[in-house]
């Protein structure tokens, strides 16, 4: 698990926590601060997620250059042509 997705769950629990605090006190700021804080922490987990896809989209990217390099070579070299013909000035 991604370091940010752990952190992001803490925040978000804590930030329920404040907001439960803050609706018991009657404290609009303290349940303020807790809305902020969970969604905060929402937007880290959500962060943390999209690392660990990324991560293995790029670990199973690796597996298949080292299964089949011509055709990944072949892949890139068709990509790094096709870029080329749309940013060449003519």
């Amino acid at each position: 698990m991604d370091e940010d997705r752990f952190s992001g769950t803490v925040k978000q629990a804590a930030g329920k926590l404040q907001g439960a605090a803050g609706d018991l006190l009657g404290d609009s700021k303290t349940q303020a601060e807790g809305a902020a804080r969970e969604i905060a922490g929402r937007a880290q987990d959500a962060y943390g997620q999209a690392k660990d896809v990324a991560r293995g989209a790029a670990q199973q990217v690796g597996r298949g250059v080292e299964q089949q390099p011509v055709v990944a070579l072949l892949i890139a070299g068709v990509i790094g042509y096709a870029l080329g013909l749309l940013t060449s000035r003519r």
